[in-house]
């Protein structure tokens, strides 16, 4: 097998070594002068307020403010994630609403405007239920975004809980396309 050894200028190497197998392989590096980004887009958000849901209204959750985010792509106005970057996503959104005695609280991810994965639905009760979602999804870097809504049945409207540790919206790349 063939190799390449770079040598760091203090320390440390480089090796790109050919793959044991027939067939020609191409490794294609972007025309930049900066430092070449291994990690992909990735961005942590809250509401930092509470919001009101109606009841039996789907309502995008506002979340508003930004823990991090890696690439700028995490929109506090519309509240909505749009990377500009090809790949796939690993998504995780969490809501609460205060504790009622009736109807179902849920959480759902949309893509684009159009409903695409659905977390729990669960019923609400005294305790003051959360509901959690976790997605892969594939972003296509130009015109794909995702949003977070919420949905309550209880008969009046419920406020959705405001805390960064509770109630987040992330995601992350996991893979390019």
């Amino acid at each position: 097998m063939s190799s390449i050894v770079i040598s760091g200028d203090t320390s440390g190497t480089i090796t790109i070594a050919a793959p044991a197998v027939s067939g020609t392989n191409t490794l294609t590096l972007p025309a930049t002068t900066s430092t070449l980004a291994i990690n992909g887009p990735a961005f942590s958000a809250y509401g930092s307020a509470l919001q009101s849901l109606s009841n039996n209204t789907l309502t995008k959750i506002a979340f508003n403010t930004k823990l991090f985010d890696t690439a700028t792509a995490f929109d506090t106005t519309n509240y909505r994630f749009l990377p500009l970057v090809a790949g796939y996503y690993q998504v995780n959104a969490s809501i609460g609403v205060v504790p009622n005695a009736t109807g179902l609280v849920g959480i759902y991810l949309y893509k684009n405007g159009t409903l695409y994965s659905r977390g729990a639905v669960i019923p609400n009760n005294n305790q003051g239920p959360d509901t959690t979602l976790s997605a892969l999804i594939s972003l296509n870097g130009s015109t794909d975004y995702i949003e977070i809504y919420g949905y309550q049945n209880s008969g009046i409207s419920l406020n959705v809980g405001s805390n960064a540790s509770t109630y987040p919206f992330s995601a992350a790349m996991v893979r390019s396309a």
